[in-house]
């Protein structure tokens, strides 16, 4: 096998502790980080337009109420973390076995976030007046950090004797 090329079912340079063979974006990807960020930008995408929708809804049903923003988050929260599991999963790190493990690692990374955004966002809405939109906006750059290293030494981590 030249350097250029993959073979889809060998095992990938361990990468945060993960090690297992690669997802199919790896294909067009040299580096597991940079699907990593493709696969985290398209779940932020999907993750702000649950956000924008439950805050039309909710704006819409509780016009006012300042407690609709932790119920938002909420409800964006559920939704994208379970689209974004699956993507991971399967488009950039292609473990297999263990998927409730998973699943639950991976929603601990998620609910160490969604704390840390029931914290962060709120404040900047209800005292300092920010947009709701703009703060949640502001706060997905500190989540893409988190998620990383969380997903990648936590969440899909294997041992290599795991892998075979």
């Amino acid at each position: 096998m030249t350097e250029g090329q993959r073979d889809d079912d060998a095992t990938s340079d361990v990468v945060g502790g993960m090690s297992g063979p690669d997802g199919p974006l790896l294909r067009f990807f040299a580096d597991r980080r940079i699907a990593f960020l493709v696969v985290g930008g398209i779940n932020t995408g999907v993750g702000f337009v649950w956000f924008i929708i439950f805050s039309t809804l909710f704006d819409h049903w509780f016009p006012g109420a300042a407690w609709t923003v932790f119920a938002i988050i909420t409800c964006a929260q559920i939704t994208s973390t379970i689209s974004a599991f699956f993507l991971y999963r399967h488009a950039v790190f292609r473990v297999r076995g263990h998927v409730w493990l998973d699943f639950f690692r991976f929603q601990l990374v998620y609910l160490t976030a969604f704390v840390l955004n029931h914290v962060v966002v709120p404040p900047l809405v209800l005292w300092l007046g920010m947009d709701k939109i703009l703060a949640q906006f502001l706060f997905t750059f500190v989540f893409a950090v988190m998620s990383w290293f969380g997903h990648s030494r936590f969440s899909f981590r294997r041992s290599g004797k795991e892998d075979r």
